[in-house]
């Protein structure tokens, strides 16, 4: 198996007119998030069942995929790269090495949030978390917004000091889709435990964007939700 035969599989099933609406939804006009990017027209399902057939794709190959100049390709390869990490017959250490090594690949707000928090959140589980501060420093969008939302696999885990932190450091954040992801997982944090959120919001929520701070409140019954939208908690 090759990645050009797979390439050439999606390819076939390319859908001129899916792939118009793609373009729109996902920004790519001049001066936007996706600006540039190019798609196929496959949907997103379709992507998944190439993924699964195409398993026995080696690294290498994977590689050569996330590095198309197609939005779904990059996609496919992710699911492929996500399904090798949950793979113990292989080295976890080189995939997080790979994905953060081609985050210029990893590009827009689908790709990180279909594979960050399955590969480098469950990598630095055990480990020092430096690197997601690292990222959360970042020029690039997309690398900041990986530092965020790989903590997810922390909250799920019930541990919330580093989702917190970095999203401290991400309040000032200038993207809305950053404000959007550490909302999101604010969010996710007070799911699982309201009162850690509800402690941390109580803090910051004057100083956050209105779109952060509407993500992260968005589960909290309407009365509150008010007065944390009118400043008044």
């Amino acid at each position: 198996m090759t990645s050009k035969e797979l390439s050439k599989c999606l390819r076939e099933i390319a859908n001129p007119e899916y792939a118009i609406h793609s373009q729109r939804f996902f920004k790519t006009g001049i001066g936007e998030y996706g600006e540039g990017d190019k798609f196929l027209g496959v949907r997103v399902p379709v992507l998944r069942k190439y993924a699964k057939k195409y398993s026995e794709l080696s690294l290498t190959e994977i590689h050569k995929l996330l590095k198309s100049v197609y939005h779904e390709e990059r996609l496919c390869a992710l699911f492929l790269l996500v399904q090798k990490f949950d793979d113990s017959k292989h080295e976890k250490s080189v995939i997080y090495r790979l994905y953060l090594d081609n985050t210029k690949y990893i590009n827009s707000w689908d790709l990180v949030d279909c594979s960050a928090y399955k590969i480098v959140g469950p990598y630095l589980a055990d480990k020092n978390k430096s690197p997601l501060y690292m990222l959360a420093k970042s020029k690039e969008l997309w690398e900041r917004r990986i530092s965020i939302i790989s903590t997810l696999h922390f909250i799920k885990n019930k541990h919330y000091d580093d989702t917190l932190e970095i999203s401290k450091k991400l309040l000032n954040d200038e993207e809305e889709l950053i404000h959007k992801a550490v909302g999101w997982m604010l969010r996710e944090v007070g799911k699982q435990d309201y009162k850690v959120e509800r402690s941390f919001l109580l803090n910051c929520y004057k100083k956050m964007p209105r779109m952060m701070l509407r993500y992260a409140i968005e589960k909290f019954p309407e009365p509150e939700r008010k007065k944390y939208l009118r400043g008044t908690i």
